[in-house]
């Protein structure tokens, strides 16, 4: 069940805004199409991604479009400002690439690019990258996460093996954020409101409290960078389940943008890990680490 890592393609498409709608009141449906997505090419996984390139004030960039000249020629404070999505669907036969974004007013550069975009407006972004697609031979599946992975939640239930028991638990805002999922009979989807609370604690109380089959799970459970930390000890540590059986990560950071969060990242998931090797040798010692492979 272990997932095969892919480093998101250097290769630079060029995508037109066919329509963009909202589908709830803070997240915007973006459908882009053509001839600029001619070799692009998505389906393996279902946490497909993409890094959209938005121009720094004032830069002049070649054409055609060349990333590495960029970075050879101009200074680093001119270089395109990325920011990564999941691809939410890909219609290889249509060459139409629809991405969810989420919204909260002008704050930064996705989102209100999302807010305004209209038919004929283009964007350029590299990928896909992707690692993650529900194992068929799981005992059971859990997916969790806040707005942020929904996209690739979504994409994910809709691949989720029939006659397999999976828990889907995700945290929006209130019940206007929620989104018709396309669930199997044996999918149970649980809706988890913030309201006032930090972002991810009603998730996290809400994943303990599962009634969970038995059996090895194959989890995916990805959103704001702390609570996904909390998650991943409940996992590890307290459920013993291995690690090949998670795809867990980190996709941002209260109080960071995408910048900031990306250059500290790295950091951030070695002290993850030194702290969860250091509780799992702990216990072990004390017998507290489950060995069913069940969270």
């Amino acid at each position: 069940m272990a997932d095969q890592p892919a480093r998101a393609k250097r290769r630079v498409h060029r995508g037109r805004v066919l329509h963009a709608a909202p589908v709830t009141p803070h997240m915007i449906r973006v459908v882009l199409g053509g001839e600029g997505l001619a070799e692009f090419h998505a389906g393996d996984y279902t946490d497909h991604y993409v890094k959209l390139l938005f121009p720094a004030p004032g830069a002049v960039y070649p054409e055609p479009f060349d990333m590495e000249a960029i970075r050879r020629d101009l200074p680093r404070d001119q270089w395109p400002r990325t920011r990564t999505y999941t691809v939410r669907a890909w219609d290889p036969a249509s060459r139409e690439l629809t991405i969810d974004f989420v919204h909260h007013g002008d704050r930064g550069l996705a989102g209100p690019w999302a807010a305004g975009a209209r038919p004929g407006d283009e964007i350029l972004f590299l990928g896909p990258g992707g690692a993650y697609a529900p194992a068929a031979d799981a005992d059971w599946h859990l997916l969790a996460g806040d707005e942020s992975a929904l996209p690739a939640i979504a994409a994910s239930v809709e691949r989720l093996p029939e006659g397999v028991p999976a828990h889907v638990v995700v945290e929006v805002a209130d019940p206007a954020e929620e989104q018709k999922l396309a669930a199997h009979g044996d999918v149970t989807v649980h809706w988890v409101h913030r309201g006032d609370r930090r972002v991810g604690e009603a998730l996290v109380e809400r994943v303990r409290g599962l009634d969970t089959p038995e059996g090895a799970v194959h989890a995916f459970v990805h959103g704001e960078a702390h609570f996904v930390k909390d998650l991943r000890r409940f996992l590890r540590v307290e459920r013993g389940v291995p690690k090949e059986n998670l795809s867990i990560s980190g996709y941002w950071r209260t109080g960071a943008d995408e910048d900031g969060w990306q250059s500290s990242k790295a950091e951030w998931n070695s002290r993850v890990e030194a702290e969860e090797s250091a509780a799992l040798g702990d216990a072990s010692g004390t017998g507290q680490a489950g060995g069913s492979g069940s969270a």
